[in-house]
């Protein structure tokens, strides 16, 4: 089975370390977030991997290599210009002839890769399968419910819970006729465009571990869970 990473991105939010070090090789104890990534992937059975880079895309080839010592096929697509979240997979056609995993490259997760690889090749009619995570964001206020002028209730400081895109993906090759080839494109505007000309889309809620290193304060989250769900492997 075959996945793209998209690890091409410059970080800001992460400075000053991303000043140095590209954001997915950022150390979580003694791996990075791309080994982690690799290693979780291997595990369920992905042999062939794709690293869509840009930003210090010499740094990370030096430190991967070819992907030997993940038990892996490991390659790379040099992005000239920035192509969005999208637009890294068009230059990749010719090698993804079979439905595949994209996944940000910023992602530290447990997820079951080979199962939602499974549940997408049940729907032969999607082209997209998202992956989706349930996060739940305590609300600092209390909420009250009326009608009119008279207060009906109130629920103090409720928990809002969101369904939101987990970044990663399943696709089926069909979906090159979709997106513009070397240019940039952006999977939020995939999706709108899918659902515009009425394709379906499925999608998958992930239950496992999940976070995603956007900023600095998830960084320093990811290092002090590291021990928990990922030394052992």
């Amino acid at each position: 089975m075959k996945a793209v990473i998209l690890a091409g991105g410059l970080g800001t939010r992460l400075k000053p370390f991303t000043d140095v070090i590209p954001k997915p090789l950022l150390p979580l104890g003694e791996k990075s977030v791309l080994e982690i990534q690799l290693e979780q992937l291997k595990k369920h059975g992905f042999d062939e991997v794709f690293l869509a880079v840009n930003y210090k895309a010499e740094y990370i080839q030096k430190h991967l290599g070819d992907g030997e010592k993940f038990g892996i096929k490991l390659r790379y697509s040099v992005e000239e210009k920035p192509l969005g979240t999208c637009g890294p997979i068009t230059l990749l056609m010719e090698q993804l002839t079979e439905p595949f995993l994209l996944m940000n490259g910023d992602i530290l997760t447990k997820a079951n890769f080979s199962e939602l690889y499974q549940f997408a090749l049940n729907y032969k009619e999607s082209f997209l399968t998202i992956i989706t995570k349930v996060i739940t964001t305590p609300f600092r206020f209390g909420n009250i419910s009326s009608d009119g002028v008279f207060v009906t209730g109130v629920e103090e400081k409720p928990d809002l819970k969101f369904e939101i895109l987990a970044g990663m993906y399943i696709m089926k090759p069909e979906i090159f006729t979709m997106i513009p080839h070397n240019e940039y494109y952006g999977i939020d505007t995939l999706i709108k465009n899918l659902l515009d000309k009425q394709h379906p889309i499925t999608k998958i809620i992930t239950k496992d571990y999940w976070l995603d290193i956007g900023v600095v304060e998830d960084y320093e989250k990811a290092r002090e869970i590291y021990d928990t769900h990922f030394k052992e492997e």
